[in-house]
């Protein structure tokens, strides 16, 4: 937490070359004593849930915090669709009814009470980029690519955060990938690199399961059908909302000491995480063998947005897939592959884990 008494001198302000008004707006923020460093007041968990005794169908839901209870939008505005991917259609209508309830802090269901569904299901496309990572090129020995490297898996691939991961008796190869994914929230096609953020709703964490004998061994060495087998895409546990983590928290000196400061415009102040700078993990069993972070992705977000509406429309509830970081099973020595029994965990920084055992 970052405490509002004493978060900045004026005339460290006056360093920053940061006019009174701005103070004033500074000061209006934390005037209710304390934020939290990647929030902002946009900031949300939207989740989609099922009741543990079946009752009531798929919901949209909005974390009262990362592990905390559910407000069940639908209960507070019956005017609210049941799945995320209609939610996103409503654009900020829909935004602004998940805020408005999340404030009034009225109908949540205990977390003890619900069964957490991947964010989206049934998305209209799931795209994903091959070789994004730095560090993942170099464990192959592979070139860093000029262009984005565009494959897909089918949507039947989505499954829960917690769900089973089942083990294909066709593949005899099945590896992981922790990936971060980012979740379309309105409609375009050919979007600015510079207005591209202004179309995705949130971030959350995927696992591209894939089966490495038919990715790079049959059906041509085309990635479609490694990639692709049913369960193959858990997401979760939520879709962290693009106002949390667009932006960036930076770091300056004056004198010896150290403070932390935030970026302002002119119209307001919010205090975010850079999602292209966050520990992106994978654990097998409790090992860690995958370690990174984002800061490695070759193609970011923009870039990844504004490439693919060159070529397609996205809708919203598309969901794309980002690339893996080093430390994939198929390039150890020797290869490593998951079997029966297996829990897989991927963690990403600020956005949650996801943990599947593979059946």
């Amino acid at each position: 937490m970052i405490k509002a008494a004493g978060f900045l001198h004026q005339d460290q302000m006056r360093f920053l070359g940061i006019s009174q008004l701005s103070l004033r707006r500074l000061n209006a923020v934390f005037s209710a004593g304390t934020v939290r460093g990647t929030a902002s007041s946009a900031a949300m968990r939207l989740v989609q849930f099922c009741h543990r005794g079946g009752e009531g169908g798929v919901r949209v839901g909005v974390e009262q915090a990362e592990g905390q209870g559910v407000i069940d939008l639908k209960a507070f505005n019956p005017s609210i669709p049941s799945t995320m991917r209609q939610f996103l259609e409503m654009g900020q209508n829909g935004m602004d009814c998940a805020k408005r309830a999340l404030s009034s802090g009225q109908h949540v269901v205990p977390r003890s009470d619900i069964r957490l569904l991947s964010p989206v299901t049934g998305p209209e496309k799931v795209v994903c980029v091959g070789m994004n990572y730095k560090d993942h090129c170099l464990e192959q020995n592979a070139p860093i690519p000029e262009e984005p490297i565009i494959f897909s898996k089918f949507p039947s691939t989505i499954t829960g955060p917690y769900d089973d991961i089942i083990l294909p008796e066709e593949s005899q190869e099945v590896d992981w990938e922790v990936e971060l994914a980012f979740v379309i929230g309105r409609k375009g096609k050919h979007i600015k690199e510079e207005e591209a953020l202004s179309y995705v709703a949130g971030f959350t964490v995927a696992h591209d399961v894939s089966a490495r004998d038919w990715q790079m061994k049959r059906n041509g060495k085309q990635w479609l059908l490694g990639k692709t087998f049913d369960t193959f895409c858990p997401l979760g546990p939520a879709l962290v909302t693009t106002a949390a983590l667009k932006g960036k928290v930076e770091n300056t000196k004056i004198g010896k000491r150290q403070m932390l400061y935030l970026i302002i415009n002119t119209s307001n102040i919010s205090c975010q995480t850079d999602v292209h700078n966050l520990g992106i993990r994978c654990l097998v069993n409790g090992a860690t063998v995958q370690d990174s972070n984002t800061n490695q992705m070759i193609f970011q977000t923009e870039k990844l947005v504004a490439w693919v509406s060159k070529f397609v429309t996205l809708c919203p509830g598309d969901v794309f897939l980002t690339g893996t970081p080093p430390g994939v099973g198929v390039f150890r020595n020797p290869p490593v592959y998951l079997k029966k029994g297996d829990v897989v965990e991927c963690q990403i920084d600020e956005i949650g884990s996801i943990r599947n055992t593979v059946v």
